[in-house]
């Protein structure tokens, strides 16, 4: 029986094969109908897996699977095939013996049929792994995202330098910081999309327009969205825990951050930001209106975007007008011209203003374009309604009411207008935008905060030697602001008038503030109203009278400034402005302080610079709520001294005497008497002429107190000169003292020691004074004195004959004492005997200018490979002197001569023009 079994194994088998190859036959069309039907369905599973694909690419992020790209291809090669299966089953089976079942050709049936049953067992199979979670997923993003730009102009420096920058491995974050408009956010895009786009140093680059307020959680978003890191890692996450989720992806790459339009101090820890730094190269680059933020920020390189050239500004300003309309007529290119200096240089107003005048195919339409720029040019197209508003975002940044009040005061000058810093904040001081600050030198301290933050927010533009102005779109924003948005419509802006009419007058009974520059008033027959005027300021060179009863209409006036006015006389009516609290005759030619003024008793602040040769006597002392005096004339009285042959007028003018009268280039102690008598005086900037008046302000603690700016004169007779401990001194000009050989100051502090460390202790002996100026000297010897002075920023002397060196010897003196740290400006002017600034070479960390003129002894400078490495911007002398300076050696002077900036001799108007910007106290 053993052998019977495999037997019937085999004959089992055999059936089995057998059947199943019948079956190919005998089943041929049951076989083709189920493969259609299969078919059929993975069709239709087939259209539901590409529906859901193509809904999932419609977002251009996503790209299908591989794995569901591979399916679908091999359902589209499996319907192929089965579609020819199917026609050669289907024609095979219509080819039957006629009244049987049998095929004509079995051999080609059976081969159909095993064809059509492996078919169907491939489409059953793909069908069943038709099932997907996710038909597609999100593409990798790309490293750098190129962003839409126009075409620049003038941007190529500023992206060069930003470009040295980001090599610099030892620069981690960098600043770009400029006035809303002037392209920053264009300078950025330009770096992100040619720099970075085609460099493979970073892996990624993450663009975050951060704005205000700073918001932690939407600058991670897009840093999780650039990173894509994935949902189940992300949501329901707490803000520190997603932190911890960037900071572990980017600290494995070399990422560059692009931080656009930040206001404030975005905390990149916070955020998951690795800190940027050499070891790991990557950076973080910002853009903001404000170099505070770049310095909160910690920006190790702060970059200004300055305004366009003029070059550049007409060439962007004619490409957005376009070929056509600037061909259109021979005189349109000119006015474009005219047109863009409007804008002064500011892209999005050069933009704004070029797109609105394209097809404006007329010279009259272009005059009238400009007119209106120039009187009203919030009507102008766009500018109300894009430039402005843009602007404003800066304006409404500023933290608070003192500050916003401050800024919108300049809009009442003319454009280009500057402001030396003491003169602006005396203005604020007047105006009473201050008052919260009991002591002037708080208030001047607040003022120049205030100056230096507008400054810093890009509302404010440096001047030379310690000045401001305001951009001129930017004075235009703030016109627009004060009328629109602060209700204040009574800012009226006349100048450039040769003569008033009767008409323009009856516009200004509503003005609360007035600024005034005409050459002549004549035209006002009729006195004028005043009824609401806060704020007079007449500032023209050319207008030396006032018409009877002009000042008799003005009930609540505060501040006058009739600076540089040409009056020779104090205008009848001005002792009825019995409201006055500011009074400026600064720069005309008043020659008296008559005593119509006593009946000014609220008047506080009392500014009388560069004129005045007589104040008569109980004049200042009537003045009892007399806060700030200050009055400097130096430069109107030398010319009395400087008359070589004066004529009898002018001999008999100076010779004539009034027994009630205090001459101010004589004796004046009794000035200092009165002064002294005042219970609110506060500031006091004066000259002190001859030895009694000097012993006066010895004997006098109080005028000590108040004393900020003091001009030593015509001290007679004295050889060696004694400073007092003025403490608040912040500047000291010593004049025409012929006798003078040495200076001297009591080093003793408080405690009765010598020493130096007590000297740069705040409230200690010449801490505030910041200029000091010596001229007609000619028997001094050194300045020795000044080391103990540590704030000084100024230091001239001039026509100091026998003085053969600034410093002598200070052998005494430590290494460390760090002399001249803070001074600004050396200013060297007929000096001929001079060899020495001082024996040593000296760091200079702050100085900018060193000026040089008529010192054909002084061969050396005390100037190292070291000295002024970050600060100096510019060495003045004549070229004869200049070449034949000595250096220790070569190197020294291969880094200053690139500072050197040739210039002549300076005559006694250019002197003193120039002495007078340098020190104006």
């Amino acid at each position: 029986m053993d052998f019977v079994s495999p037997i019937l194994y085999a004959a089992s088998s055999l059936w089995d094969c057998t059947a199943k190859r019948a079956a190919y036959l005998t089943d041929l069309q049951e076989t083709l109908e189920s493969l259609r039907n299969t078919m059929e369905e993975l069709k239709t599973v087939a259209e539901d897996v590409k529906n859901k694909v193509d809904r999932a690419e419609e977002d251009r992020e996503m790209r299908r699977t591989h794995e569901v790209d591979g399916w679908l291809h091999r359902v589209q090669v499996l319907e192929n095939e089965v579609r020819k299966i199917l026609q050669k089953g289907d024609q095979e089976i219509q080819q039957k013996c006629l009244g049987t079942c049998c095929p004509k050709n079995c051999r080609s049936s059976y081969k159909i049929g095993k064809i059509a049953s492996k078919k169907l067992g491939a489409v059953t199979e793909l069908r069943s792994k038709g099932c997907f979670s996710d038909v597609a997923d999100r593409l990798p993003r790309a490293a750098v995202d190129e962003r839409p730009i126009e075409k620049t102009v003038g941007l190529d420096r500023m992206y060069a330098e930003v470009c040295r920058c980001i090599q610099d491995e030892q620069l981690g974050i960098i600043g770009v910081y400029g006035m809303g408009g002037a392209g920053k956010t264009t300078l950025m895009t330009k770096v992100n999309n040619e720099y970075f786009k085609s460099c493979n140093d970073f892996e990624v680059a993450i663009w975050v327009v951060v704005s205000r307020p700073a918001s932690v959680e939407k600058v991670q978003e897009v840093i999780r969205n650039k990173l894509d890191i994935p949902d189940k890692r992300w949501r329901n996450r707490t803000e520190d825990e997603k932190a911890v989720e960037i900071f572990n992806v980017l600290k494995a790459k070399r990422f560059v951050m692009l931080l656009d339009d930040v206001w404030e101090r975005l905390h990149l820890q916070k955020v998951g930001v690795p800190s940027p730094n050499s070891q790991n190269k990557s950076k973080v680059i910002l853009t903001t209106r404000s170099l505070d933020v770049c310095r909160d920020m910690e920006a190790q390189k702060s970059i200004k975007v300055e305004c366009l050239t003029e070059e550049e500004a007409i060439n962007l300003f004619k490409e957005k007008v376009g070929e056509t309309t600037l061909n259109s007529h021979p005189d349109i290119p000119q006015l474009a011209e005219t047109a863009a200096k409007e804008c002064e240089g500011l892209p999005l107003a050069l933009i704004t203003i070029g797109r609105a005048m394209v097809g404006k195919s007329t010279p009259q339409e272009w005059e009238r374009a400009i007119l209106m720029l120039q009187t009203y040019p919030s009507k102008f197209s766009g500018m109300g309604d894009h430039v402005f508003p843009v602007l404003k975002f800066s304006y409404d940044n500023l933290p608070n009411d003192t500050i916003k009040t401050c800024f919108l005061y300049l809009a009442i000058f003319p454009e280009d207008h500057v402001f030396s810093y003491q003169d602006l904040i005396f203005l604020w001081i007047g105006e009473g935008f201050l008052d919260e600050f009991v002591s002037i030198d708080e208030a001047l301290n607040q003022g120049h905060h205030i100056i230096e933050h507008l400054k810093t927010v890009c509302l404010f533009e440096n001047g030379e030697f310690d000045s401001v102005k305001m951009h001129d779109v930017i004075r235009d924003m703030a016109l627009w602001l004060a009328s629109e948005y602060r209700g204040n419509k009574n800012i009226i802006l006349v100048e450039e008038v040769d003569t008033m009419e009767v008409y323009q007058v009856s516009k200004w009974k509503e003005a609360h503030r007035l600024y005034l520059s005409t050459s002549s008033l004549e035209e006002l027959t009729i006195p004028p109203s005043f009824p609401n005027l806060l704020t007079l300021i007449v500032r023209n060179g050319g207008l030396e009278t006032f018409p009877s009863g002009f000042f008799h209409f003005m009930p609540v006036i505060k501040v006058l400034d009739l600076s540089n006015a040409r009056i020779t006389k104090l205008p009848t009516g001005i002792g009825k402005l019995v409201s006055l609290q500011y009074l400026n005759l600064s720069n005309t030619d008043l020659r008296e302080l008559s005593a119509e003024l006593v009946t000014l008793k609220r008047l506080r602040y009392l500014i009388l610079h560069s004129c005045l040769e007589i104040i008569f006597k109980e004049v200042i002392s009537h003045l009892s709520m007399l806060r700030v005096f200050s009055i400097r004339f130096e430069y109107i009285l030398s010319k009395r001294n400087d008359i070589s042959s004066p004529t009898d007028e002018e001999e008999a003018k100076y010779s004539r005497k009034d027994d009630k009268a205090i001459y101010l280039h004589e004796d004046n102690k009794a000035l200092l008497e009165e002064l002294e008598g005042l219970d609110n005086i506060n500031w006091v900037s004066l000259p002190i002429v001859g030895a009694l008046s000097f012993q006066k302000l010895l004997n006098s603690q109080k005028l000590q107190n108040v004393m900020r700016c003091l001009h030593l004169w015509n001290l007679e007779g004295m050889s060696i000169l004694q400073l007092p401990r003025i403490k608040h001194l912040r500047s000291l000009t010593i004049y025409r003292c012929g006798e003078l050989q040495d200076i001297k100051v009591n080093l003793e502090n408080e405690r009765g020691r010598r020493g130096f460390v007590a000297n740069y202790i705040p409230n200690s002996i010449f801490y505030n004074l910041q200029i000091v100026c010596v001229d007609k000297l000619p028997k001094l010897l050194d300045l020795t004195w000044i080391i103990y002075i540590p704030s000084l920023e100024h230091l001239s002397v001039h026509e100091c004959e026998s003085m053969k060196e600034v410093i002598g010897d200070a052998s005494g003196v430590p290494k460390n004492l760090g002399i001249f740290s803070r001074l600004k400006g050396l200013y060297l002017y007929l000096v001929p005997n001079l060899r020495s600034i001082s024996r040593r070479a000296l760091s200079f960390p702050s100085l900018k200018t060193l000026f040089v003129t008529k010192c054909s002894n002084l061969r050396k400078l005390p100037l190292d490979s070291n000295s002024a490495r970050n600060s100096l911007k510019t060495i003045e002398g004549t070229l004869e002197w200049w070449r034949r300076l000595q250096w220790e050696d070569e190197s020294i002077q291969l880094t200053f001569t690139p500072y050197f900036k040739e210039t002549s001799w300076l005559g006694k108007n250019e002197k003193m023009t120039f002495f007078s910007h340098a020190f104006s106290g």
